[in-house]
């Protein structure tokens, strides 16, 4: 039997959602509770890879399985067996050929900046501060070049393993809330630190520091040197992936 689930995660003291032998990951402890659930050990395959203190709102992974529980108990067994950072927000029989990385149509970033005079202290662990003004317009503006198929070479880590650099970003959008300023991204796929990469570009063309069309200028050069710093972590929760309504996966992962 293959199951699906979605898991919400605190990233902030986790190494990563990869599991590795030197530290703690998100996988390492989401497989830890299932294999208490299921009796057995478990490896489950996640839509996204997260790095270190990026946190997940809906992280999808798929798992099989022998064991017979009810999705019900899946979840709240999962939950009990989590450290308080992560949880299982539902469980559901899925057919053997969904996988929930090859399976997901698109996945969803969202970026958040507190920009004000102070720095966060209950905010800090889910927000980059930033204390210059920042004109959202402008960096909505300078997003929207950023629509549709292009090789993000200006925007992809040193250390990315990607074959290739052509990716497909379906939406962006940034807007202010307040004293935050949000940056929501959606793409077939993502390149390492690609998020992080282009919010640190976005940065100084709301600090009134870059025209409207350097962004467009990064994407025509390719050049990762020439781009901006990469933002740091604690701003980005991965929203989650999107699948065709044919799996029948809850709304927010549906499209």
């Amino acid at each position: 039997m293959r199951i699906a689930l979605g898991i919400e995660y605190d990233g902030t003291d986790f190494l990563g959602w990869q599991r590795l032998s030197h530290g703690a990951t998100v996988q390492g402890a989401v497989e830890a509770a299932l294999s208490a659930v299921a009796a057995h050990p478990v490896e489950v395959t996640c839509a996204g890879r997260t790095d270190a203190g990026v946190h997940g709102r809906c992280q999808v992974v798929h798992f099989d399985t022998e064991a017979r529980r009810a999705m019900r108990g899946w979840t709240l067994g999962a939950c009990a067996n989590l450290p308080p950072s992560v949880a299982v927000l539902w469980a559901q029989e899925v057919e053997p050929s969904f996988h929930a990385r090859f399976s997901a149509r698109s996945r969803r970033y969202r970026y958040s900046i507190l920009n004000r005079p102070v720095r966060a202290a209950l905010e800090a662990r889910y927000v980059t501060w930033e204390r210059q003004p920042l004109d959202a317009a402008r960096m909505h503006a300078a997003a929207q070049a950023l629509l549709g198929e292009h090789d993000f070479g200006a925007f992809r880590a040193v250390s990315c393993q990607a074959a290739h650099a052509r990716r497909e970003v379906l939406a962006v959008g940034v807007r202010r809330e307040g004293e935050r300023v949000i940056v929501e991204i959606e793409a077939n796929a993502f390149l390492h630190h690609m998020v992080r990469n282009i919010v640190g570009s976005l940065l100084p063309i709301g600090r009134g520091e870059r025209p409207v069309e350097w962004i467009a200028e990064l994407l025509a050069g390719r050049d990762r040197e020439a781009a901006g710093p990469t933002a740091p972590a604690s701003g980005l929760t991965f929203l989650g992936p999107r699948y065709e309504a044919r799996w029948g996966l809850p709304a927010e992962v549906s499209r």
